[in-house]
């Protein structure tokens, strides 16, 4: 790692050439909200280098050959027509483009991965991604006299505020009055109809969810966990991770008026990176390559030991808007019954109705033994208490541990239901063929990598043993014409993660799930479980009027972050593999989707692919856009 941080500096005389003699980083060094034209002025600072793109994008050509969605990019299915991309063809593009700065090249990129529209599928350079845009007008989406319209949220000045005086005192000492914008009707934003504005959003800025109706909800502020602590999402209109627009031109209505105002609502960029404090140490803090940026050889790395616990799989998406995570307003959080296990992920509720329990589902990840118990506690407390029906919410959840899925599936179903996920597997190309094949022949098990047989069952439910080949020879598959092989069809094997047992037959009633779509990879996987095996009433709030909305968002099955799959490769001893992705000589992460998971409904869909629409659908209001409570009282 010393070599490519030697690298890396060396290189950084290249990058600086000809910079103008201010140095524009030092400039906004040391400032949490800066203009985004500075902010810009600093990442556009370093020249375009060759030997950057070449490296970055052999590391993404090769990683590319693991994802498992690839072919279906040539012509997605409908009603995901919008996610359809030559991948190979749009990578040379980028091979041959000219550009200026090597900004302009690593967004190009990011934009690319980007509009895949699949969140475990992405390019974030660390460098380009260390701000986020934030306009003081957060807008939403709600039912206003029969009518769905776009607002300026109400709720936008107590919001707002906890970004602090840093923040605030930009507009007040520009004499901005950003404040009486709150609850105005949005007329026009930027010459178009509002509606058709967040379109353009949702198909070029937010990302991470094959369905379009998704995406939307994205747009819009929203309420969510964040860590586990209630918050408000600011939304991808008002919180994008870029600082390309200095305002954003609205046409509005303000409250208590019929006069349609033009208003230019200035952004501010607000610095989520590393201390810096000039051009040298921005590169060093932000761009270049660290000891976290690739893989290590766990062989070697002294990580093997015996009862070394079995790696644990993910499926989640990266929401950069986590890193200055808002508190929601006090007047919007919960003040009914709190029930036990709510101080991690799960926040759970008796309902004033005294027959109704909630659990709201901030995430999958965080403590895992944790998740568990806190499910088995607030189940046991709505026994106790008599609950009669349980609502779970879904709202933003981003994923996280695929077998707390299946746990919670589990636990709702009862293990009298049977294996509690979907058929998996992964792509079959050459260099993962020779990674099982030196796991096998080095007599590595699950403590150290994903590609071992016995992270799998058969699809009777017996583990397969570390020794065997479950990807050579491989099964065939086409996708839009195209041979695609994959491993053999297998189960994951969560139960042997789970630390609490499971009841025989359900536990309670579970009657609705419900979400603005927002429900992405373990979460997505989850409800699609719900709905393809037990029928269970799917609802979701939002969406623009007269366009469709999915249930779920992007459903894959497990996630590799680049160094996770390095890891892989390192570990196996084949690095030096012709077809083996190099070190990345940046700070970036290339994630994809590593494994399929295929629908019970056609066993050669996968569920990211199975367009699967909500029970019921409802709008937003003014009282249950960000007003958890108010929203389950009324579902």
């Amino acid at each position: 790692m010393h070599a490519f941080l030697t690298l890396c500096v060396a290189l950084l005389p290249l990058l600086v050439a000809g910079a103008p003699p201010a140095d524009p980083c030092a400039a906004i060094a040391g400032k949490t909200f800066v203009p985004p034209a500075d902010a810009l002025a600093c990442e556009k600072s370093f020249p375009f280098n060759e030997t950057l793109r070449q490296n970055v994008l052999t590391n993404m050509a090769r990683v590319f050959d693991f994802f498992t969605f690839e072919e279906y990019y040539l012509n997605s299915p409908p009603p995901f027509q919008e996610s359809t991309d030559n991948i190979r063809a749009t990578l040379a593009r980028i091979n041959t483009t000219v550009y200026k700065t090597d900004y302009d090249f690593s967004i190009d990129l990011y934009d690319f991965t980007t509009q895949l529209n699949d969140g475990h599928t992405r390019w974030f350079p660390n460098c380009y991604t260390s701000f986020q845009n934030i306009l003081p007008a957060p807008v939403v989406n709600i039912e206003v006299n029969g009518v769905q319209g776009v607002f300026v949220a109400p709720d936008s000045v107590e919001f707002i505020t906890q970004l602090g005086t840093n923040f605030t005192d930009f507009f007040d000492s520009a004499g901005f009055d950003w404040k009486r914008l709150a609850g105005a009707r949005v007329v026009e934003i930027e010459g178009q109809a509002p509606f058709d504005y967040v379109d353009f959003i949702a198909k070029t800025v937010s990302g991470n969810y094959l369905d379009h109706g998704v995406r939307v909800n994205s747009v819009f502020s929203s309420y969510r966990i964040s860590n586990t602590d209630f918050s408000q999402r600011i939304g991808d209109l008002a919180g994008p991770t870029d600082v390309k627009q200095t305002s954003l031109k609205m046409k509005l209505i303000p409250v208590n008026s019929t006069t349609v105002e033009s208003v230019d609502i200035p952004f501010l960029a607000n610095y989520l990176g590393l201390p810096f404090t000039d051009q040298a140490s921005f590169w060093e803090a932000n761009c270049a390559a660290n000891d976290a940026t690739n893989g290590v050889d766990l062989k070697a790395s002294g990580f093997r030991a015996q009862n070394r616990p079995r790696k644990l799989a993910t499926a989640h998406i990266i929401d950069k808007s986590q890193s200055n995570a808002i508190g929601l307003p006090p007047p919007f959080i919960p003040n009914t019954t709190t029930v036990a296990g709510s101080t991690g992920v799960i926040k759970s509720f008796i309902l004033p109705d005294k027959k109704t329990g909630v659990m709201f589902l901030g995430s999958f990840e965080g403590d895992f033994d944790g998740f568990q118990s806190d499910v088995v506690a607030a189940i046991k407390q709505f026994q106790t208490e008599k609950i009669t029906q349980v609502l779970l919410d879904l709202t933003n959840n981003g994923g996280g541990f695929v077998c707390l899925g299946q746990f919670l599936h589990q636990y709702l179903s009862g293990s009298n239901f049977g294996y509690p996920g979907f058929v998996s597997t992964n792509r079959a190309n050459p260099l993962a063929q020779k990674i099982v094949a030196a796991d096998i022949a080095l007599g590595l098990d699950d403590s150290l990598t994903f590609y071992t047989a016995d992270n799998w069952a058969f699809l009777n439910g017996t583990q397969m043993p570390p020794s065997f080949n479950y990807i050579n020879p491989s099964s065939p598959f086409v996708v839009n014409g195209r041979q695609d092989p994959t491993s053999q069809r297998f189960h994951d094997t969560c139960e042997l993660s789970f630390t609490q047992p499971i009841p025989r037959t359900p536990p309670l009633d579970l009657r609705f799930v419900l979400s603005n779509g927002n429900c992405a990879s373990t979460c997505a996987m989850f409800s699609t479980l719900m709905n393809e095996r037990h029928n269970t009433t799917t609802v979701v709030f939002g969406g623009r009027p007269g366009e469709s909305i999915q249930f779920k968002g992007m459903a894959g099955n497990q996630v590799l972050e680049w160094a996770d799959l390095d890891t892989e490769i390192k570990t196996a001893g084949v690095k030096d593999d012709p077809l083996a992705p190099p070190d990345l000589l940046v700070s970036g992460n290339f994630r994809h989707n590593w494994r399929t998971a295929w629908s019970f409904f056609d066993e050669n869909t996968p569920i990211a692919y199975e367009s699967e629409l909500p029970t019921l659908r409802f709008n937003y209001t003014a009282e249950t856009y960000n007003n958890p409570q108010a929203l389950w009282t009324f579902a």
